[in-house]
């Protein structure tokens, strides 16, 4: 198990200054490490989970306890909380990652020039990761096994209120790591609960990280994106609009409206606000409400919506603008896709929108106009997923439009180099 470093100040800068260190020293091997290399430290990393279920079960009671002592919302509750179907669910993302095609050395486009130069743009690891992340212990297993199959080394820093059970799934790795001889510094976990080492690694880490990934709330992401001195994608809070147009038929707009918000309610592609068309307020509105009160959700109206549906409390302004993480949604009536265009770009944090519609032309004006990183068509928004895109897992969803978009996957974690093959050219 990792040990715990519990001192602060000058010990959290030498500390950091370490680790930063060894993940620069474990670049290069892993860089050129072979995929049956990689593949089999990934097979070892999920058959640890699952052998060391009980371990992290144990040291994720000890979190959980913790975070009931100090009053944690019933959302980060459920983020937080491990039980053996999630961590299964750890172990079999961590063996889709190992069937995938390893992007390093990949040859992404190739193409001859006239004085006879053959050109070819090739997939080459990122470099060293930082991937800063809040609750979720699952996110240790999944960037750590993502990095490594893009060749890249990786510096964990998780959420204060679960590094004991990041700590358990490290170790899993670690034992991975050494059964294929790959470098155990490859992935590391900071282990220190000390805020100073957050800001250390967005200092840079004198130069070792390469890009930082924040997972997390709207503070954590806006602290990264103010302070840090390295390249960051960018994972925004999200804001996800489901949208019931004209033409939905209304069994199964009920049935995506429920699964969207209601499957998981602290998951970032939980729906947080249910728009629907004004043309069909009349039919569909009132089952779709009914449907997501009987599963437990509070529905916040906007004035018209309140008329039909007095069971609600009344939408203000805020309500547009916020991601609840929780058994909430709000509600509003709109004229048409225009009307959902309109509200959803005015409001949007740019994850994920969905839209249940059967007419064709609502669709495409849908998916041409609304300018966010993932775009559904009578599916959950709940589908936002690194694992569901067949990316095995994901280190959370990119809203910026820098490099990577959307589901942050193998491919994302990559860079590329430019291989230029001549038989003796030179330049006139």
């Amino acid at each position: 198990m990792l040990k715990l470093h519990e001192k602060s100040g000058d010990d959290t800068v030498a500390l950091m200054a370490d680790i930063g260190r060894r993940a620069r020293a474990a670049a290069r091997p892993l860089a050129i490490a072979t995929t049956a290399a990689k593949n089999a430290a990934l097979v070892a990393m999920a058959e640890a989970i699952v052998a060391g279920e009980q371990d992290i079960l144990d040291a994720n009671a000890i979190d959980v306890s913790n975070g009931e002592e100090s009053g944690l919302s019933a959302s980060f509750m459920d983020r937080l909380k491990l039980n053996p179907a999630r961590i299964r669910a750890m172990a079999d993302g961590i063996r889709e990652i190992a069937e995938l095609s390893d992007p390093v050395g990949d040859v992404i486009a190739a193409w001859d020039r006239p004085n006879g130069l053959n050109i070819e743009r090739v997939r080459t690891p990122l470099g060293v990761v930082g991937v800063i992340y809040e609750s979720r212990p699952n996110v240790t297993a999944d960037a750590g096994a993502l990095c490594l199959k893009a060749g890249n080394p990786v510096i964990l820093r998780g959420g204060s209120d679960s590094l004991n059970s990041s700590a358990a799934i490290h170790a899993c790795l670690v034992e991975g790591l050494k059964a294929a001889g790959l470098p155990e510094d490859a992935i590391q976990l900071v282990p220190t609960t000390d805020r100073a080492a957050v800001g250390e690694m967005l200092k840079g880490l004198d130069g070792t990280l390469d890009v930082i990934i924040p997972r997390g709330g709207k503070s954590l992401v806006g602290r990264v994106q103010t302070e840090a001195r390295v390249p960051v994608f960018a994972h925004l809070e999200g804001i996800c609009h489901l949208y019931i147009d004209r033409s939905a038929k209304l069994d199964m707009a009920v049935r995506i409206a429920v699964n969207a918000k209601m499957r998981r309610t602290g998951v970032c592609g939980a729906a947080e606000t249910l728009l629907v068309d004004r043309a069909v307020a009349a039919t569909h509105l009132v089952p779709i409400l009914d449907a997501l009160r009987a599963a437990g959700c509070e529905i916040h109206a906007d004035a018209e919506v309140l008329k039909a549906f007095a069971d609600a409390k009344p939408a203000t302004d805020l309500d547009w603008v916020t991601e609840y993480l929780d058994a909430i949604i709000a509600v509003k009536l709109v004229d048409g896709v225009a009307g959902a265009i309109d509200h959803i770009e005015t409001f949007s944090s740019h994850h994920t929108e969905a839209i249940v519609a059967e007419d064709a032309q609502a669709v495409e004006k849908f998916f041409n106009e609304i300018d966010s990183a993932i775009l559904l068509h009578n599916a959950s928004t709940q589908f936002a997923d690194g694992g569901e895109f067949g990316m095995g897992a994901e280190i959370g969803i990119a809203t910026g439009k820098m490099h990577a978009r959307g589901p942050v996957g193998v491919e994302q974690l990559t860079s590329f180099k430019y291989r230029v093959h001549g038989s003796g050219q030179v330049r006139p």
